[in-house]
């Protein structure tokens, strides 16, 4: 057995006996269409201690990091990690999502600020519990709005943004658009002006329907009106900024025009840490190689940086 691989065994051993110091315990919300399902973590405690409200990012993605199609555990290492350092968590599968399916909405029904209100309502269910001395809402890639938007109430202590988006969601997307054939920007272009103005398009190029189709417009002119610029620089409490250098999802540039929005937040830049938060280089193939390992532990110096943020009473 080469080194690398006993430093890779001790390690886990490590973990294992940390992990096994806290208390997992399923949390439910209960919503007009159905419940919505949830993991607190709890390490041994005696006083009050800060508790994490943990918001996965966009798509069908779980409570843990993962979605269908890859698995890499990487929320769920993070709610350990912090529970290793005496923080307690919740993390939870979003509405329609996982063990969440029954709760889900008509996809013409859905709209963004659905999202903002459940995590409103997480928050205010963590705020009955006496066990907690404060609340920290900690959004992860898409989660980081939704998260910025939630935190603007007064019961939220800290926020945490991780691989936050800069922009309105718009902008990405037309980048990529015009990144294709000419003639794909030429018919995106009316749809995509249309739904940033609040406008539903009925007509929808057939090769265009998966991303424009009428049902999931609602949801697009919602999600697309709100600047994470705009929502950050609302905030008047602790802002941590976290954001790895080999994010291939979301560059370095969000998280300068974050904190440039919010200049009394904290920056944290880990330098090889990717967009599921574990060391990866920059190369494509090897970096999306890392969302479908659970075992990759999460890059080194995040769990530190959270823990200090969140533990520092100067914030």
């Amino acid at each position: 057995m080469n080194l690398k691989s006993k430093i890779g065994l001790i390690f886990l051993f490590i973990t294992g006996l940390l992990n096994a110091q806290l208390e997992e315990k399923p949390i439910t919300m209960t919503t007009e269409t159905g419940n919505i399902q949830g993991t607190m973590l709890l390490p041994k405690h005696s006083d009050k201690i800060p508790v994490v409200l943990i918001i996965a990012g966009s798509g069908p993605t779980d409570r843990n990091g993962n979605n269908p199609m890859m698995k890499n555990n990487s929320l769920k290492m993070l709610a350990e990690g912090l529970g290793n350092h005496g923080i307690a968590s919740v993390r939870f599968d979003k509405r329609g999502i996982a063990k969440s399916t029954e709760a889900g909405v008509e996809e013409s029904n859905l709209k963004f600020e659905t999202y903002i209100e459940d995590t409103k309502d997480w928050i205010d269910l963590l705020e009955k519990n006496d066990g907690f001395s404060e609340i920290v809402v900690l959004g992860h890639s898409e989660g980081s709005l939704i998260g910025m938007i939630a935190s603007q109430n007064p019961m939220v202590d800290r926020f945490i943004s991780v691989a936050g988006v800069g922009e309105p969601a718009a902008k990405p997307l037309e980048r990529q658009l015009k990144a294709q054939p000419s003639f794909v920007w030429e018919q995106s272009a009316p749809i995509l002006q249309d739904l940033e103005m609040g406008k539903k398009v009925d007509s929808v190029p057939q090769f265009l329907y998966s991303l424009f189709r009428p049902s999931v417009q609602p949801y697009l002119i919602s999600w697309f009106k709100y600047d994470p610029q705009v929502e950050l620089a609302k905030l008047d409490k602790p802002v941590l900024l976290v954001q790895g250098t080999t994010d291939i999802q979301v560059d370095m540039q969000n998280v300068e025009k974050l904190h440039a929005s919010n200049p009394n937040s904290e920056k944290v830049i880990l330098e090889g840490m990717n967009h599921i938060l574990k060391e990866a280089e920059m190369d494509r193939m090897k970096n999306i190689e890392t969302y479908s390992n659970p075992d990759l532990p999460l890059k080194d110096g995040l769990i530190t940086a959270i823990v200090d943020f969140i533990k520092n009473p100067d914030n």
